[in-house]
């Protein structure tokens, strides 16, 4: 009887090259997703390096770009917040130079804005203005939970207590 064969594809560096360089087209890749594409190739550590190294050079991977691009999802489409984005970024092992860059491109007043957008919509979901010591506590955990800094969380909050008791 035979054993069941693995689904496992044993890859060349070329066709770990070819494999990753597919991988890389469809949406921006940093190193550590290529890296842990190609470790389930069944590639040695040092073939994986090697096709990396040929993915930078061919410009398939760029970890700038990469975190420009992670920057404008996170932030535009899910709404998360500074530093929910740069712990993420963090984890994919993005060196911190780009991480900079890439939150620096988040101008500030569409960062407020958008953290005002979040809180006074959450703030209707939770019976409107004034907040309650313990739904204003809610919320703040809420925005805290996004990623946005406690400094500007008080502050909108503040701000949208007083504008809505007057």
């Amino acid at each position: 009887m035979h054993s069941q064969s693995t689904k496992r594809k044993f890859y060349t560096v070329s066709e770990g090259i070819l494999s990753a360089s597919k991988y890389c087209a469809y949406q921006d890749r940093c190193q550590s997703e290529v890296r842990t594409y190609l470790q389930g190739r069944d590639l040695t550590p040092d073939e994986i390096e090697e096709v990396i190294a040929e993915l930078i050079s061919d410009d398939f991977i760029n970890e700038q770009r990469f975190a420009d691009s992670f920057v404008r999802g996170k932030f535009n489409l899910k709404k998360w917040g500074r530093i929910k984005i740069k712990n993420a970024l963090y984890a994919k092992q993005v060196a911190e130079p780009c991480i900079i860059e890439a939150l620096s491109q988040i101008e500030e007043d569409h960062y407020k804005h958008t953290l005002r957008d979040i809180a006074e919509k959450k703030a209707r979901e939770k019976g409107g203005f004034p907040l309650s010591l313990e739904n204003k506590n809610k919320l703040f955990r809420l925005l805290l939970s996004r990623g946005f800094e406690n400094e500007y969380i008080t502050e909108i909050l503040n701000t949208l207590q007083q504008t809505n008791q007057k």
